[in-house]
């Protein structure tokens, strides 16, 4: 058949000659091809469409030599589309470019198969292939190419594998490194660079590290620092020697060849920015062990630092701060950055780019962490304000850090009033409702921090951050709860707050905590117990007992056993509640009133102040008269007068200038006194405080309750002691479940039982108080015997005893006896 000449103008026909059996036709068409494809990315996709790929997929295993190498620059330069290369991978064609690397394989094909596995390297599928189907040992022959181009495809190639950790084990086991550090002699930069590049991957691992040590890779690196035709490959350098001096080794062969001097002397007549930073990320690496922080600070690393913080550039200040903070874990180091270091980041806190900031604070968070004279140096330089208003920065990290600088600074109490005087508790509110455990958990460490200070716990509540700190309980990050326990327990050191606490919920999520052997911690336990402490109330109605240490104060009340789930209602809440045959309330306020401002009781006909009498629970009346512009509070004067005398003229006080209408939902609510509680203390106060010893003491107390309280009982009589009657009679008397002790006369054990405690804290006693089961309760003494007969000046331990305030007042049981026992009816 005679030559046919063909001319055509479209890729289709191109694409349907890569079919022919004839070797000239496929060699023409795949030139053809190469040139159309060059000419952009949308005559890839054209080629694509035309189904070209996989006719040259099979040429590139072709017999003819020129075929394959025509087939594979198509490749070569098609693979730099997505589309192609995602084809490619369903055709397995890595395998058939890993063939073509051979060393018999002409240059042209090493070439374009490298740049076709370049491409293909940056998809994580691809890597795998490669690596799996052994590329990487071809690759890095090719490295020793005498062609630059075939040398730059490969290391590229290289490069991209080795994000890999398999690939970085792999290329250490094939011996890469005299290969590249052959190539950071090439004449062609873009080589040198991606050998650094490279590099500084695969030196992230410490066994390479001392490969690139042993043949001399530092020497080659500082001969490109010190050469500045190099500039451009400064950056990169720098990375490789960052990684190499985080050993110990590395930094002291350095420092023997004086290396260590030229970097640091590099650092300080540098004047590119991304030089600067990445010569000082080097050394912030390197201060990461300690060996290498005693090097640094010998070679006085310290003001070259701190004179960076001065720098222009806000990458290099965000560097520095970030080498003084590793560099703060020596002492010496810590005692040398604060004189000059801590002013410079203190003015850092208020830049306006975040990571500055952040950088800036963590430095400091690390330079004041047990240094109370660093944290001192940051109130000499003002940074108390830009702490604060770094609370609200945009970085969480910057949040975190502010709030643990200032829990340094919190350490000692000049600081920490000057901290709080200038906002601290309401500027922790946004950080204690972040998202972020780190911050959730510093912020909660500090308010740990500032709330033993009695002002801050007000600000506290103030400023409705107790609710947050208790919605970090329920926290699932150890840290952030073990923190948030903390918190609490230092915030209910005051009653108020505890109180508010517990209305909150914290002691519902304590609990939950103490019952869960995964939650709990050496927190949640105290927490618990001092909130308790500081609401006895509820302490005593969850948990049926007060020590000798919990003193009962005015306000107290015994509302009986708390059921696991039921909400703990306050003293106002129970008083607003309809009569009802539920147990009676036993409340506690020996306060002196002069006035009775409000009713006590909602059921009061005065409650809108119609006139009239108001309600009161007192031995005697208390007459109020409501005229227009006047309230006249009838106020008894002296001792008790009989409710038969009659008001005289000077038992009035009249408060004038009132308004018309008077709003009582607007006066705070408060319990009324029980005047005969008070006159009960007095009597003990007078009586029995005065006897010589404890037990003498306590002897007389209890016959002196159980006095007050219906005297004596006959065991076998119990039960015709009808005590019930006359609690209910005092409700009906008074229209409401809650009634003052002092009138009641006729109480049974757990009456006796928290009169005597409640008399006995008031007088200086020490004893608990515990509830037991059927209206049972009773108290307990911690007394001395008297020595034995014939010994002297003989001191016993304390024993324990149960006070008998019913059957044979006075009577003190031991404990564990089966006398106590019998009496708590065990």
């Amino acid at each position: 058949f005679d030559p046919l000449l063909i001319e055509s103008k479209t890729a289709a026909t191109a694409v349907l000659m890569l079919s022919s059996p004839e070797e000239e036709v496929l060699i023409k068409a795949c030139e053809a091809i190469y040139k159309f494809a060059s000419k952009g990315d949308e005559n890839k996709v054209t080629l694509l469409g035309l189904g070209a790929v996989e006719p040259l997929y099979k040429l590139i295993s072709h017999e003819n030599p020129t075929v394959r190498r025509n087939a594979i620059t198509v490749f070569g330069i098609m693979a730099s589309n997505p589309d192609v290369r995602k084809l490619l991978r369903e055709l397995d064609a890595t395998n058939s470019l890993i063939s073509r690397l051979a060393p018999e394989e002409d240059v042209v094909i090493h070439e374009f198969a490298t740049l076709c596995l370049a491409h293909m390297a940056s998809e994580y599928t691809s890597k795998i292939q490669i690596f799996e189907q052994g590329g990487l040992e071809p690759l890095i022959r090719l490295l020793g190419s005498p062609d630059p181009d075939v040398k730059k495809n490969s290391v590229e190639c290289i490069y991209l594998l080795v994000q890999d950790f398999q690939s970085r084990a792999a290329v250490r086991e094939l011996n890469i490194i005299p290969a590249l550090l052959e190539l950071l002699k090439s004449e062609y930069p873009v080589i040198q660079l991606l050998a650094l590049k490279t590099l500084e991957v695969i030196s992230n691992d410490r066994e390479t590290r001392v490969i690139l040590t042993e043949h001399q890779g530092l020497d080659h690196l500082l001969k490109i620092l010190e050469t500045k035709e190099f500039s451009d490959l400064h950056v990169e350098a720098l990375a490789v020697v960052g990684n190499c001096l985080e050993d110990v080794d590395t930094m002291q062969s350095i420092q023997r060849s004086g290396g260590l001097k030229k970097l640091l002397s590099f650092i300080e007549v540098s004047t590119i920015p991304d030089v600067q930073k990445n010569a000082v990320r080097a050394i912030a690496k390197a201060a990461h062990d300690s060996e290498n922080r005693k090097i640094l600070n010998e070679h006085e690393v310290e003001m070259c630092l701190v004179n960076l913080l001065r720098n222009d550039n806000d990458g290099v200040k965000a560097a520095a701060s970030q080498a003084i903070s590793a560099m703060c874990e020596n002492l010496a180091s810590k005692r040398a950055f604060g004189p000059q270091g801590i002013p410079q980041l203190v003015q850092l806190l208020s830049s306006d780019n975040e990571e500055v900031k952040e950088s800036a604070v963590v430095a400091l968070a690390n330079l004041t962490a047990a240094s109370p004279s660093n944290a001192s140096a940051v109130a000499e330089a003002e940074g108390i304000e830009p702490l604060i208003n770094t609370l609200s920065a945009q970085r969480d990290g910057a949040v975190a850090n502010a709030a643990a600088v200032l829990t340094n600074m919190a350490m000692q109490e000049p600081l920490r009033l000057s901290v709080l005087s200038q906002g601290a508790m309401h500027a922790l509110v946004g950080p204690l409702r972040s998202t972020n455990s780190r911050v959730q958990s510093a912020a909660a460490f500090a308010v740990a921090a500032f709330a033993c200070d009695a002002d801050a716990r007000t600000e506290l509540r103030n400023a409705n951050a107790l609710r947050p700190l208790i919605e970090l309980l329920r926290s699932r990050n150890d840290e952030v709860r073990r923190n948030a326990c903390w918190a609490v327990m230092v915030c209910a050191s005051d009653e108020p707050t505890a109180i508010e606490l517990c209305r909150l919920g914290a002691l519902e999520n304590l609990e939950e905590i103490n019952l869960s052997t995964g939650h709990k911690n050496n927190f949640s336990k105290g927490a618990l117990e001092k909130l308790l402490d500081n609401n006895l109330s509820q302490k005593y109605g969850q948990m049926g007992y007060l020590s000798s240490n919990n003193i009962i104060t005015d306000g107290f009340y015994d509302c009986g056993q708390i059921q696991p789930g039921v909400k703990f209602l306050s003293l106002e809440e129970l008083s607003k509640q309809e009569l009802t045959d539920r147990r009676a309330i036993i409340f506690i306020n020996a306060k002196p009133q002069n006035t009775v401002p409000i009713p006590f009781c909602p059921n009061s006909v005065c409650i809108k102040c119609s006139g009239g009498e108001l309600f009161c629970w007192s031995n005697f009346k208390n007459y109020s008269i409501l005229k227009k512009g006047y309230i006249i509070f009838y106020v008894r004067k002296g001792k008790v007068k009989k409710e038969e005398e009659k008001v005289k003229e000077e038992d009035v006080q009249i408060i004038p200038e009132v308004q018309d209408e008077v709003n009582l939902e607007n006066v705070p609510w408060s319990p009324p006194c029980d005047i005969v509680l008070l006159e009960y203390i007095n009597d003990a106060s007078k009586t029995i405080l005065p006897l010589t010893t404890t037990w003498k003491q306590v002897v007389a107390l209890a016959q002196f309750v159980a006095d007050k309280m219906g005297g004596p009982i006959e065991r076998d009589r119990l039960h015709d002691f009808s005590w019930e009657l006359h609690i209910s009679e005092i409700e009906f008397e008074l229209k409401c479940n809650v009634v003052p002790i002092g009138k009641v006369k006729k109480g049974t054990f757990y009456h006796r039982a928290l009169l005597f405690k409640v008399i006995a804290d008031r007088i200086g006693i020490g004893c608990s108080l515990v509830r037991g089961e059927y209206n049972r309760a009773w108290n307990e003494v911690k007394l001395v015997d008297d020595s034995p007969q014939g010994i002297t000046g003989l001191l016993l331990p304390p024993q324990e005893y149960v006070i008998d305030l019913m059957f044979e007042p006075g009577n003190l049981m031991k404990q564990g006896s089966a006398e106590a026992d019998r009496y708590k009816c065990i």
